[in-house]
Formats: C-alpha cells, sequence, structure tokens
C-alpha cells in the first residue's frame, strides 16, 4: 500500500490521544512517517509543540466526525488510522465507515458493545472488500483478555493437550484510575441501553460473535456470569477465597468470544470464559469484599442510567479529555492471569504484566504497538481482513512487540 502516512492519530488534542502521539514520537522507528489530526488546528499545534523533537515535522490532518468528506480525505491519506475520539457510539460511525472504505487500517479504544455491533454491520462486508483490517479494542479493554486467552490457545495445540474449557482471566494486581473517556462511554451505553434492542444486545453474552446480521441467540446462563463472585477454586485449585466480578467483563468476554467465532471455534467446543478481580484470599473477607462490589457496581450502573443521580456523578467522575498527573501514570501498573482447564485435564496460565496505568501509559503502549503492527509488520500478520479482534488481527505478532516494549508476557503449564 503507498500512503503518504503509516499512521495517523485522530483525536491527538485529547489526554489519550495526546499520550499515544507521545508514545510515538519517542518509540517508533525512524522514517515511520506519522500525522496529527482533529477538528482544530490551533489545539493540534499546540499539541505537537509539546511532544519530542522529532513530532515538530508531522503534519496536521484537519478532519471532524461531522463531515464525511473530511474523513474520507483523511482515511485516504494513511495506512493505519489511530482514533481516540469517544464515546465512539457518539462520533465514531462516520469514522470506521470512511476507514473500511478506503482500505485504511483502524484500530481504537472502545469498550462498547453497540459500537462494534455497528461495525460489523456497518463496515465488515465493506472492510473485507477493501482489505481493511478493523481492529476494536486495543487498550487495556481488550487486550490482555484477548491475547492471554489466544495464547492460552496456542500453547495448548502446541502441547497437544486437547481443548480450552472453563477459562477465567483474573485481575490480579491494578493501580490506576478511571479515565474520563471511558466515563463518558458508561453514559452514553446508561442511556442506550433504556432501548429495549439495545438492552437485549447488552445482555448477550455472543452480542459480537456474528457476522453483519448475525447475532447468535444466547441466553444468560449460556455462558458464565457477568456480575456474580466467583469462587476461585473453581478457577484453579492452587488460589483460595472468591473472586469479584470485573466491571469490565461485560465487554471484555464478548471480545474474547468474537475471538473465538471468527476462528471457527479454535478454542474447543466446550470452551466457556469469564472474567474476575482477587480482593484477597482469606475466605470470609474475600467473599465479604467480593459481594460488595457485586453490589457496588450494580448501583452504580443503576445510579449512572437514573438523571438526579446521574447529574450528582457528574460532579465527582472524571469528565472526557481529563486525567491523572504524569506521576500517577507512572506510579500505576496491572497484572492479568487468565487459567485454563484442558479438554485432557491439564491446567495451563498466561500472565500480562505491565507498568504504568492501565487505562492511560500502559493503553498508550498497546494502541501504538497495535497501530505499528498493522503499519509496519503487514508481511507477519494473519491474512485477513474486515472487523477483528486484537488476537486475531494481530496475534502473536503485537505479543512480540508488547514484551520489547517492556511488557511480561508468559504461558506456562501449571503442574502442581
Amino acid at each position: 500500500m503507498s500512503r503518504e502516512f503509516d499512521v495517523i492519530v485522530y483525536g491527538a488534542t485529547g489526554f489519550v490521544g495526546e499520550l499515544t502521539a507521545r508514545y510515538l514520537a519517542e518509540q517508533a522507528p525512524e522514517g515511520t512517517t506519522i500525522a496529527l489530526a482533529g477538528r482544530n488546528e490551533t489545539k493540534l499545534a499546540a499539541v505537537r509543540r509539546t511532544l519530542p523533537p522529532r513530532a515538530a515535522s508531522w503534519p496536521l490532518v484537519i478532519a471532524d466526525a461531522d463531515s464525511p468528506a473530511s474523513l474520507d480525505a483523511m482515511c485516504a491519506r494513511t495506512q493505519v488510522l489511530v482514533t481516540t475520539v469517544g464515546p465512539y457510539l457518539k462520533y465514531g460511525e462516520n469514522v470506521v465507515v470512511a476507514a473500511a472504505s478506503a482500505g485504511t487500517d483502524y484500530v481504537d479504544l472502545t469498550g462498547e458493545v453497540p459500537f462494534v455491533r455497528f461495525c460489523i454491520d456497518k463496515a465488515d462486508e465493506i472492510a473485507r472488500a477493501t482489505g481493511a483490517r478493523i481492529v476494536n479494542s486495543c487498550g487495556f479493554d481488550s487486550v490482555p483478555s484477548d491475547l492471554g486467552t489466544y495464547l492460552l490457545h496456542e500453547k495448548v495445540a502446541e502441547d497437544g493437550a486437547g481443548d480450552l474449557t472453563d477459562t477465567t482471566l483474573v485481575l490480579w494486581t491494578v493501580r490506576g484510575g478511571v479515565s474520563g473517556g471511558t466515563v463518558d462511554s458508561m453514559r452514553v451505553i446508561a442511556e442506550q441501553a433504556k432501548d429495549p434492542d439495545i438492552r437485549r444486545l447488552l445482555l448477550n453474552p455472543q452480542a459480537l460473535s456474528g457476522g453483519p446480521g448475525e447475532i447468535p441467540r444466547a441466553g444468560l446462563n449460556s455462558e458464565p456470569s457477568d456480575i456474580s463472585p466467583v469462587d476461585a477454586k473453581k478457577v484453579d485449585p492452587e488460589l483460595t477465597g472468591t473472586l469479584a466480578p470485573f466491571f469490565m467483563s461485560s465487554y471484555n468476554t464478548r471480545v474474547v468470544r468474537r475471538s473465538d467465532s471468527l476462528l471457527d471455534g479454535a478454542y474447543g467446543p466446550d470452551f466457556k470464559y469469564q472474567e474476575t478481580m482477587a480482593v484477597g484470599g482469606v475466605p470470609l473477607l474475600s467473599a465479604a469484599i467480593a459481594g460488595a462490589v457485586t453490589v457496588g457496581t450494580g448501583i452504580a450502573l443503576g445510579a449512572m442510567s437514573f438523571g438526579p443521580t446521574r447529574k450528582l456523578l457528574d460532579k465527582v467522575l472524571p469528565k472526557p479529555g481529563s486525567g491523572p498527573s504524569e506521576q500517577s501514570r507512572e506510579a500505576g501498573h496491572f497484572v492479568t492471569r487468565t487459567y485454563t482447564k484442558t479438554s485432557t485435564g491439564r491446567r495451563y496460565r498466561s500472565q500480562m504484566r505491565a507498568d504504568g496505568d492501565p487505562g492511560y501509559k500502559a493503553t498508550a503502549t498497546m494502541l501504538g504497538e497495535s497501530a505499528l503492527a498493522l503499519a509496519l509488520d503487514r508481511k507477519k500478520l494473519p491474512k485477513r481482513a474486515g472487523v477483528l479482534t486484537p488476537a486475531v488481527a494481530m496475534g502473536d505478532v503485537l505479543a512480540d512487540r508488547l514484551r520489547e516494549a517492556g511488557f511480561v508476557i508468559e504461558v506456562h503449564e501449571l503442574t502442581s
């Protein structure tokens, strides 16, 4: 593909957009051609001045989510479009269609089931025809979830250990804040969930598993619950106590199941997937904390959808485009561990560990390396196009890039 740019960062004046641009300015190989895009040239120029010196010559591209013509022109100039402009339900539909139509690879940070469903229904066939890779969720949502499971599958297959069965991600440790963009996406989803059709989509554990116009029917009980505490010993006999539900489970699980669907059920006919958080191994204490997390999550989601309480939350929750200080971002970290039992009775675990606030610094790394993988490693990538997941689009290429960027990613069999 001959394009003017390898990567355009759209939304570079936003908090995570600027962090991603900074990461690329620091880490992209010499010769990588990059541009910054957004609605306001003055603001873009101001951001560019704050970046490392090599960004001083990066061109500025003016594009507006409400102007399809400007989006078409932007996408035609680049191999890969990175977009951090959310909520994607409000600002992303024209962008993803423009990228698919131009044959431009695309990465985003969405955690919005209805938006990904839109991408599948409206952009998948176009992207397959043009050869574009549309890759949603290339940050903390949902790279650790998706790659963690995919790498388990590869290792189990390599060992001839059968198929994956019950598989559980445990957010083992985490330090970091919730981004203003994530909160704004939750606001939009809470509002849209008042529509019965959207509500049914959100509750469907296989909401993202089908192709255009094909949403598999799946009952709530067909997969593990997204909102219930879990006995840790049922995840792995070495664990103790009770695991709390992970608040992004209702999104990440759909992405992982989509990967399995795109890979034609490669994870196995009895594959089941859930996500949890570790809250300590003391039985009674962890059970109490897990129960409190469950109740608190339900209250928070209910409050977000109820007008009067939502107004109160808006006063205290992070605003779109806002984020923590550099010191706070540097002090963050996360560890995820994904456990599986195979159809032959063997046990495996993958782990991903990274320094930096997961929603900001680590996410900028994951998003930046996803863009570079698509732009610079095209010959190494799977021969796929359409609306894809990080694991299906980039798989081992992305895992290797993240390792080189300082992530610890490992998979091994549990034998004790």
